[in-house]
This record gives C-alpha cells, structure tokens and sequence, in this order.
C-alpha cells in the first residue's frame, strides 16, 4: 500500500513552493545574496522585542482571548483610525497565527467544495494553493501588462464570475508585480462584488509600502460599512516581524464570534506575550515604519537603475510592494534560469514561474535588504545578464 494515495488529494496534490525549492538548493551557499523571500534584512526592533519579553518574563504564557487581547484589537483600531480615518472599533479585528492564517480563515469563512474563488495573477502562490487545499477552485485572472506597466480590467474579472464563484482575492499592492490599484479601480471591483453578491478579500498587507507620496489606496477608502470585505493583514513586513506569524482580520463586527469560532478550532489563539509586542509595533512604530519604506525606496531605485543599464532586462518600475519583478531578453524559463542564478551569479531569485500564470518569463527579486548587498547583487546579476 502507498501511504500518500490514501490521503485527501488536495493534500497530496499541493504543490511544491516554487520559492522555498529554490531556496533549499541555495540555502547556505557561501557568498550568496538571498533576495527569494519576502523580508527584509533587519531583526525586529529593540521597542517591540523588549514589549514581548517582558510580557513572558510577566508570566503572561496561558491561553488567552482567541480574538485577540483587548490591548491589541485596540491598538490595532487606533492604528487604523490614525492612517485610514474613520470610527473604527476594536469589535472590528480579530488576531491570527500571522497573515497565511488570516486568509485560510478568510477562505473557510466564504468558500468550499466546489466553489471557485478569483485572483489576479500573477500572485503570491500561497492563495491559490490554501485555495485548492480548502476544496475549492482558484481561477486567475491575468494582469494586463502594457508599456505604461501592469493594470488590472475589472470587466476581466467580470467574465471570470460564475455560478459558482464566491470571492475575489485582491492583493494591493501586489506581491509580486508592486502593480497598485488606484481608486477608480478599488471602486469597480467593489461595484462588481456588490452586483454579483460576491466576498471580497483584500490583502493591503503593502500598504505602507508605497512609493508615492501617501499610503496606497484601500478598500476603506470606497466601502460602506456592510460590503462584503474582509481584510487579512500581517504584521510582518511593516515591523520586520517575519518569524513572528502574527497578524489579524477586519471583519464586520457581526461576524466577529464566526471568526472566532474559526480560530478556536485552528489554533485557538495567538500566544498573549506574542501579542504585547504587536501592541508595541503599532504603538511605538510609526517612525520606523517610514524608515523601512524610504530604506525600501533608496534600494528599488538602486536596483532599477543597474538592471536597466544592461539593456536586456524588462520591468516596469513597482509603485508598491519591495519587489522588482523583471524579465531578461532570451530568458522564457524562469525556473531554470533562477538555479543558474544562484550557481552561476549567487544570488537568489524567486522564479516568476511560481507565481502562476503570466509570471513564467519573470523573476521576482526582494529589494528590502540592506543597499550595499542590493547593490552588489545587482552587479552579479548585470553581469550574469551581460554573459548570456
């Protein structure tokens, strides 16, 4: 008897992360540049660590509100109230094991056996897999990609809505294009959702990562308070708080004890001195917060500039999000290309291919480190291009 015939085939048939496969062949090479994941290259900040450490050292290691300590779903409405306006109540939010667990629970809550649900593509692939492996079908709709960069039809993803579709998945600004949809589109989409009854869940978790001259546009901006969107959202990229895997919902308060329901059964909570910390994030951390993106900023244009001097690489510079997602003249498979990367000009590379459809010709490169190791990879991978 095989083993792995007997279990469910969603489980069986979830695929492997084209990102973390090229990772583990990479992974401990001497010299290498790491530019495959989503994070930056600072440790979480002294004011935040410290605020969690205390709370241990406290005692505060029992179980705990499953929605979320009042302290945080607090914090995490004024945080709100500071940068998006508007009366927002801690009965609003509820605290997840990070933003992968935010969007399970967003799925568990909207989709299942033989639904479908929308996204656009390219997409950070973990969506569509959590999608799949909930039973549920994942349909992406193409990003358009012109000379004036990537825009999203909302009339696309009108003629993608069938009799069984449930949601739309929107990631803005998008992991991996940095694409931002302004207003006018937010408004479409919303306007689409309400026509066809359909969920919206928004992942913003870029927002702050914006290089304009304010945060990037939001649902908040264009909803009514009964639209059906839920926001998932993490704490790990705005306070470099990746390893943490905390992060929250914004649901309609009507849905709260659904959702908490849903977390009972998942994880039954996030560790309280965990929390203290994100308290102390959003409290405490506006000032590094402007810092990250502005660091953020200084690398993409870095990045930008070297890659467009070779002559045959082919990006549209990102509006949002702290990724560069490039294409290189003669280069049509990904994959192959990025473990030749890391052999060849040791640097790592996430393959465009594993974000789906439209990405194959693409690599996705994490520009949030520090600039003298943005600019050294940006001179091997220059120099890997020129050798083609």
């Amino acid at each position: 008897m095989n083993l792995i015939d007997q279990l469910r085939a969603e489980a069986r048939l979830a695929p492997e992360s084209g990102i973390v496969a090229l990772a583990n062949h990479g992974r401990g090479k001497d010299g290498l540049i790491p530019l495959w994941v989503g994070e930056g290259g600072l440790p979480t900040p002294s004011f935040i660590s410290e605020a969690a450490v205390k709370a241990l050292q406290g005692g505060e290691t029992f179980y705990t509100w499953q929605r979320g300590i009042p302290a945080l779903r607090e914090a995490l409405a004024c945080y709100h109230r500071r940068h998006f306006g508007g009366p927002y109540q801690p009965e609003e939010f509820l605290v997840t094991g990070g933003g992968m667990q935010a969007i399970q629970l967003a799925l568990q809550a909207t989709a299942g056996a033989g639904d479908e649900v929308i996204y656009l593509s390219p997409a950070w692939p973990n969506f569509p897999a959590a999608a799949e492996i909930a039973g549920a079908r994942a349909i992406a709709v193409p990003l358009d990609r012109s000379g004036n960069g990537w825009t999203c039809d909302a009339a696309r993803i009108e003629r993608a809505v069938g009799e069984r579709t449930k949601a739309i998945f929107f990631n803005s600004p998008s992991n991996p294009t940095g694409w931002t949809a302004d207003r006018p589109t937010l408004k479409a989409v919303l306007d689409l959702a309400r026509r066809k009854g359909l969920w919206i869940i928004a992942d913003e978790t870029y927002a702050f990562f914006h290089y304009g001259n304010t945060r990037a546009p939001s649902f908040l901006d264009v909803m009514e308070a009964h639209d059906r969107v839920i926001f998932v959202n993490t704490f790990s990229k705005n306070w470099a708080m990746t390893g943490w895997r905390i992060g929250w919902l914004k649901v309609h308060p009507s849905l709260q004890q659904v959702f908490e329901n849903l977390i009972q059964y998942a994880t039954s909570g996030t560790a309280q001195f965990m929390q203290r910390g994100a308290v102390a994030a959003l409290d405490e951390g506006d000032s590094f917060v402007a810092s990250q993106v502005a660091r953020a900023r200084q690398a993409r244009d870095l990045v930008c500039d070297r890659l467009a001097r070779t002559g045959r690489a082919r990006f549209h510079v990102p509006a949002g999000a702290f990724y560069l997602f490039f294409a290189v003249d003669g280069v049509t498979d990904s994959t192959a290309a990025a473990f030749r990367i890391v052999d060849e000009a040791n640097v790592g590379l996430a393959p465009g291919a594993a974000f789906g459809p439209g990405g194959e010709a693409f690599f996705r490169l994490c520009f949030h480190r520090r600039l003298d190791q943005i600019e050294e990879a940006a001179d091997r991978l220059a120099g890997w291009i020129k050798r083609l």
